[in-house]
């Protein structure tokens, strides 16, 4: 409903706990089976062998640099951070994704993420 990407890993069809990931997959959610499926679907992922890996490396650390220094100390949700950054919510939440796997954000109940301090992390 919001627009963004929803991603799902299916469980035991014998276990009541795999029904919710289900029903997201059956209403369109995207199957995951490996973390390659959720990086196919990104799109803005280069594998290391990529020729133009450095160059979209030096990009991608600008951007997150960006996003870091319009969170603050401040707990913001994606679309507060759209507005202060002027990006595209498919963009800061790939970005999002990128900086919370690096462990430099984290994320909060209620679709809330912040800025880690250098040397804490989640």
């Amino acid at each position: 409903d919001q627009g963004r990407e929803v991603f799902a890993i299916p469980g035991s069809i014998h276990s009541p706990l795999s029904k919710g990931c289900h029903a997201l997959i059956k209403s369109g959610g995207k199957l995951v089976e490996s973390a390659e499926d959720v990086l196919a679907e990104l799109g803005d992922f280069r594998r290391s062998g990529d020729a133009s890996t450095a160059e979209s490396s030096a990009s991608a650390s600008e951007i997150a640099q960006g996003l870091l220094a319009h969170m603050g100390g401040d707990r913001l949700d994606v679309d507060s951070l759209c507005a202060r950054a002027g990006m595209s919510a498919e963009r800061v939440s790939s970005e999002l994704l990128r900086l919370e796997l690096d462990g430099r954000v984290t994320a909060l109940p209620g679709g809330l993420f912040q800025r880690l301090e250098k040397g804490k992390r989640a």
